[in-house]
């Protein structure tokens, strides 16, 4: 994994607004106040391996990348700390609100793997586990970010797979409906944006990633050539309501063949 491109990694989309290549977020002149982690979580990572505020922080841990990604906080109140034990076992604690009302997604803390563009037709499978426990509180959905042919650059595709969605809105509007692996999801879309938005939200499970690859190509919407370019798991976040928050994820993998 080559680190100065997964620091490009991501689309932003403020609720009904149309996608736009999510651009590097700029460092902070000074560090800022880290969030304390709860004691419950910590019980889970008792003693976390990297640990930042940094908007642009991140740690490398085997194949996996691990970012704090505050990649629009400018302009805003935020205050974010990741947390990780290992690229299965990290948590974010997070603040900040949706005072001026624009519904603008401010950070997406993530877990990924680069991929160096194979073609997509050239595997046998492609599939992801993960598990996540996240608040019943401001606005806010867990969900997988995906880049098809290229990482956020002309004429590359994001797929969104949202496993669970709290008071969020994606991007385009719904052309369709479709069920893998006997879940349900309403299909959202624009211009280099696909989201599927789960019926039922779930918090754990592994996701056959091809099946949506697949189902893509042959809706004629990239082409049966097109290739990978980065998987990602987190949570894209507008709002806390305005106090600390906390977000957990833990037995994340990709498996491949």
């Amino acid at each position: 994994m080559a680190v100065a491109v997964t620091l490009l990694v991501g689309l932003g989309v403020a609720a009904c607004a149309a996608p736009s290549a999510r651009p590097r977020a700029a460092a902070s002149k000074a560090p800022p106040a880290a969030l304390a982690a709860p004691a419950a979580t910590l019980a889970q990572c008792p003693k976390p391996r990297f640990t930042t505020s940094n908007p642009v922080g991140g740690w490398t841990d085997g194949n996996y990348y691990v970012y704090n990604n505050m990649w629009n906080s400018s302009g805003y109140r935020v205050a974010q700390t990741l947390y990780a034990c290992a690229y299965n076992n990290w948590f974010v604690v997070a603040k900040m609100n949706n005072d001026s009302g624009d519904g603008a997604v401010k950070t997406y803390p993530n877990v990924q793997e680069t991929f160096n563009e194979p073609a997509i037709s050239s595997f046998h499978s492609i599939s992801s586990t993960f598990a996540e426990t996240s608040p019943p509180v401001g606005i806010y959905e867990d969900a997988y970010d995906i880049w098809i042919n290229g990482i956020a650059s002309s004429g590359s595709t994001e797929v969104m797979i949202w496993t669970q969605n709290h008071g969020q809105t994606p991007a385009g509007s719904v052309v369709g409906t479709v069920s893998f692996d006997g879940r349900s999801y309403r299909v959202w879309q624009t211009q280099g944006y696909v989201a599927f938005v789960a019926d039922t939200n779930f918090s754990s499970g592994t996701v056959n990633l091809l099946a949506f690859f697949d189902w893509i190509i042959g809706k004629g919407w990239i082409p049966a050539k097109s290739t990978l370019g980065q998987i990602d798991y987190g949570v894209e976040l507008v709002s806390t309501n305005n106090a600390p928050a906390t977000f957990d994820f833990t037995n994340f993998s990709i498996s491949t063949s």
